[in-house]
């Protein structure tokens, strides 16, 4: 039987080959789906590294566009606040009291005289009794020499007095002044206003002091034949570097004085009221209105 077996085999030799064939075939069928997942698997790592790579590139680019956009608005806002630096905000606050320090009245009568001097209150002066004659000087008054600031040669003759403080009770100082006659076309006399009295007083360099202040202070004018009201508010300014400077605003009314005297005169009669023009004292300050944040 083997010997038959050998036979037939030798006798078909073509088909054992194919049966080796189909056998091979068959495994080949099962190996496949092993040999799929290999080639699929690199494909696909390769697919999400580079989606990451887009990611990132994406991601920095936002970055850096950000900022740019935050380097510029850092410069915009840094170059604006030094631009408005140069260009500061005045500032004005007001702070009201109902005492002020009594200021110095500087008059440079000349050859004119005072007559009388008097702190009256709530807007009231009585009419005068005897105009042109010497009256009641009810005032504090100094009289003081010094040479000009300006041309440290002449002479100048200053009268100060002592000027109004109860703003509340509406305090005012009435002055009257003599001329008896002048070379010029019209008459008038100097004055200036310094923020304290009491300063000028305390002061051991009266001269100096007056000096400065003229220096420092506007000089105005008023005339003879006339009842001059002079109204004061004050300004205090603040520097850069702290200090405060002092200065007077002034709102002036002149009214014509009826010379009722009975014989007519060549003299001349200057009158004068100051007083305060309201409660309020007024701060002025330099402030920045930007920020560098």
């Amino acid at each position: 039987q083997l010997s038959e077996d050998v036979e037939r085999v030798s006798e078909n030799p073509t088909d054992e080959r194919e049966g080796e064939m189909e056998v091979h075939e068959d495994a080949s069928s099962v190996i496949l789906p092993d040999s799929e997942l290999g080639t699929t698997a690199p494909s696909l790592r390769f697919s999400k590294t580079c989606l990451k790579n887009v990611f990132s590139v994406i991601l920095l680019f936002i970055y850096l566009l950000l900022m740019a956009v935050a380097v510029f608005l850092v410069y915009q806002t840094i170059s604006d606040f030094r631009e408005k630096l140069k260009h500061p905000v005045m500032s004005v606050s007001y702070k009201e009291v109902s005492l002020y320090d009594a200021p110095g009245i500087a008059f440079y009568p000349g050859k004119a005289q005072l007559l009388s001097c008097k702190h009256h209150y709530y807007d009231h002066i009585p009419p005068l009794i005897n105009p042109g004659q010497p009256g009641d000087i009810e005032c504090t008054t100094r009289r003081i020499n010094y040479t000009d600031p300006f041309t440290n040669q002449t002479m100048k003759y200053a009268l100060v007095v002592q000027g109004p403080r109860d703003v509340k009770k509406k305090e005012l100082v009435f002055l009257q002044f003599h001329l008896n006659g002048t070379d010029q076309d019209f008459s008038a006399i100097d004055y200036l206003l310094f923020s304290s009295f009491q300063e000028f007083i305390n002061s051991p360099e009266k001269a100096e002091f007056m000096k400065d202040c003229e220096s420092s202070y506007s000089s105005w004018k008023f005339s003879g034949g006339f009842r001059t009201w002079v109204k004061m508010s004050l300004v205090k300014t603040k520097e850069e570097d702290g200090s405060e400077t002092v200065e007077f605003k002034q709102e002036t009314s002149v009214v014509n004085y009826i010379d009722q005297r009975t014989k007519p005169r060549s003299d001349q009669l200057f009158f004068v009221v100051f007083e305060w023009k309201d409660p309020f004292i007024q701060t002025v300050q330099d402030v920045s209105n930007a920020s560098p944040f």
